[in-house]
């Protein structure tokens, strides 16, 4: 295995990570009207974010370096391509930011701490559909020019496939942030967890289908590696298995389990598209004009260094994201810092 490949499987682990994560965080923000219906179940959802949301932020960051490190073509390509949408994502997570930090601190003017509200709720709904709206592009293919430059508009990039891609990002989503409200909330919110958490695993399972048949029309050719190397099947048999589980485990109450699976949904929707990308990482409208692991990476020298830092990096970062978890395990309430 030569670090080229190792770098499309670090870059990976990398977005995984992160989808996890900062998933459930996005998915608390966008259903957080939905989950909450007073102000004191509103605190109560907010603090269950309030330790970690940040810290879950970090996974992002060190995927956007590692693309830039190791796949400078590549970053500079999707970036320049997708600028005014990565803007939206960008002010997204500008405004959750601010909602979070301020909510509490707004508690003596009702319409600030109203509009705080409404920032969280923006901030979580834009990256994730952008998300997988971005996504969706990258599979299907995006126009480029000799110099593998992105030559397209933004309008290009609402085509039917992508906004599917987005709508499936989405709900995924907000079936990591509806089961972790079950395992951190009780009561009433949780109950509403619960039954929103059913629907998004049979949601899922009927955007899957349409998914994987639009897939035919759009993107065909994530079917090569599957049908050249069929134990890659393995991987969207593996997601049906955990939405299927997933009603189950509720029924038993087993949430810690739950949620564990609901990453898992996320983490081989996730596998399922790479296996179908490598050793592409951008797809091209050309063909002849794809961004692959070989032609869009640094050279062996800096990808060397890189694995070396990612080597002694992650398991800090691995360290770190588990002991804050351990610290601030238990459920959340509606006090300030109720965590």
């Amino acid at each position: 295995m030569d670090l080229n490949i190792i770098w499309f499987i670090l870059l990976g682990v990398l977005i995984v990570g992160y989808a996890i994560l900062d998933g459930f965080d996005l998915g608390i923000g966008t259903l957080f009207y939905t989950l909450g219906k007073t102000k004191e179940e509103k605190k109560t959802l907010i603090n269950s974010i309030g330790p970690v949301w940040d810290g879950n932020e970090v996974w992002l960051l060190t995927a956007g370096g590692a693309l830039f490190a190791a796949f400078p073509f590549v970053y500079a390509t999707v970036f320049s391509g997708f600028y005014l949408a990565m803007l939206l994502v960008l002010f997204g997570l500008i405004f959750r930011a601010i909602a979070v930090e301020y909510y509490f601190k707004t508690e003596d003017d009702p319409k600030m701490q109203k509009l705080m509200g409404k920032l969280f709720f923006i901030g979580s709904l834009l990256p994730a559909l952008l998300f997988g709206v971005a996504m969706g592009n990258i599979v299907v293919g995006i126009p480029m020019d000799s110099m593998q430059n992105y030559s397209g508009n933004f309008f290009q990039l609402l085509n039917p496939y992508s906004l599917l891609l987005g709508i499936v990002g989405l709900v995924g989503f907000l079936l990591q942030g509806s089961s972790y409200t079950i395992l951190k909330t009780e009561g009433v919110i949780q109950q509403r967890a619960i039954r929103l958490t059913k629907l998004f695993s049979i949601l899922i399972i009927g955007l899957w289908i349409v998914g994987t048949l639009t897939a035919q029309i759009y993107a065909p050719h994530m079917y090569t590696n599957y049908f050249n190397q069929p134990v890659l099947f393995l991987i969207p048999a593996a997601t049906v298995a955990c939405l299927i589980a997933i009603p189950m485990l509720i029924k038993i109450g087993h949430y810690g389990k739950l949620f564990f699976a609901t990453s898992l949904v996320i983490a081989t929707k996730i596998a399922t598209l790479a296996g179908g990308m490598f050793p592409n990482l951008v797809f091209s409208s050309n063909i002849a004009s794809n961004l692959t692991i070989y032609n869009a990476s640094s050279t062996e020298l800096t990808l060397k260094v890189m694995f070396i830092i990612a080597l002694i990096g992650m398991p800090l970062v691995l360290l770190y994201t588990i002991y804050v978890y351990y610290v601030f395990r238990g459920k959340a309430t509606s006090e300030r810092h109720g965590y």
